[in-house]
């Protein structure tokens, strides 16, 4: 018996912009990989597998496996480098990944934060700190 999905059904992956974009410097974790004996062999994110300029060719091959859905976290260290500075072409990279999304008829789902944080909040307290969620 064939079996199939209902109408409407999802069918995606999901990625974190740490672990794929590369390359960004402002965050975190970025800072905290960086240092000598955190991660084995000193491996770190460096570059990843370079999403933030292959993103179309990517979206491209998900295409290519019929999927309909995608879900990636925008970095906010790049969004916000600085407290208070928004980086308007970091901004429009993020607007041209998701037009590229639904050009190629994928639904993009957007994680707003996934774990990474501007080196600027972290050294604020991050999350812990009184008026952090402000």
């Amino acid at each position: 018996m064939a079996r199939t999905f209902p109408k409407g059904f999802l069918w995606g992956t999901s990625s974190a912009a740490h672990q794929v974009e590369g390359d960004n410097r402002n965050s975190d974790w970025w800072d905290w990989e960086q240092q000598p004996g955190r991660i084995a062999q000193g491996d770190t994110s460096a570059v990843a597998c370079d999403h933030y300029h292959r993103y179309r060719e990517d979206f491209a091959l998900l295409r290519e496996l019929n999927q309909n859905a995608h879900r990636l976290s925008i970095e906010w260290a790049r969004i916000e480098p600085s407290e208070g500075v928004f980086d308007s072409r970091q901004i429009r990279h993020y607007r041209d990944v998701l037009g590229e999304l639904r050009e190629q008829g994928i639904a993009p789902m957007v994680t707003l934060h996934h774990f990474t944080n501007p080196m600027w909040f972290s050294r604020q307290g991050g999350w812990m700190a009184r008026g952090a969620a402000r």
